[in-house]
């Protein structure tokens, strides 16, 4: 919300006589890297068994990726977990088998693989995708285009309610505070999907930076 004071008649440059305004900028702009969470999951009743399978799977999930041409430095595992399933009869427990999550989080520079990736991934043993996000590498020097549109924004602002009120705005700010940043990444959940898939549609959209700022402009009255 704006918020202005009124100058007292004298017109002097007394504390009071501010106006203050927020300003905002935003820049949409399309993202040039792409993540995706790869999971295999395995369950069977003995566990070093489920182990040895899902190391397999996996080992083989991450070679069909760099043959696609993505860098071991950017596959990486992001979960790993054990966990004991159980049926429950007549409110018995029993126990059914031991599930294995591994869960593979792919970095990708090359937007025109994510599709490739996740179908490469699915054929080869990949039974989980979640979490597909895309952003931008160098967020910070986008954010400073941001920022200056916010400025710029605060300081019209501030000019037209000067010019509404008549009075005379000094252009330059007394105070600018940097109230609030976003780097909004766009994701695209697609859990579950079925081996077999083929060609899967994957757009990347556009990535939203916003900066918002607070500033304080004195003027003084014309009367």
């Amino acid at each position: 919300m704006n918020h202005y004071t009124v100058p007292n008649r004298n017109g002097s440059h007394s504390k009071g006589h501010l106006i203050k305004v927020t300003g905002e900028g935003t820049i949409h702009l399309q993202p040039d890297t792409a993540s995706v969470n790869l999971g295999i999951i395995t369950e069977m009743k003995e566990l070093l068994a489920a182990q040895q399978q899902n190391s397999k799977d996996v080992a083989k999930v991450i070679e069909a990726l760099r043959k696609l041409g993505i860098p071991a430095n950017l596959i990486q595992t992001s979960d790993y977990r054990i966990e004991t399933e159980y049926d429950y009869d007549q409110g018995k427990q029993l126990f059914r088998d031991y599930k294995i999550n591994h869960l593979l989080q792919v970095k990708i520079e090359d937007l025109s693989l994510i599709g490739k990736v996740v179908d490469t991934a699915v054929q080869n043993g990949v039974n989980f995708v979640s979490n597909i996000q895309f952003s931008l590498k160098d967020k910070d020097s986008f954010y400073l285009q941001a920022l200056n549109l916010a400025l710029n924004n605060a300081t019209e602002k501030a000019k037209t309610i000067a010019s509404n009120l008549n009075v005379t705005l000094i252009p330059t700010p007394s105070s600018v505070v940097e109230a609030g940043s976003t780097a909004q990444p766009i994701h695209f959940q697609a859990e579950a999907l079925m081996k077999g898939t083929s060609s899967t549609p994957i757009e990347p959209g556009q990535v939203k930076i916003s900066a918002v700022i607070a500033a304080e402009f004195h003027f003084y009255s014309n009367i």
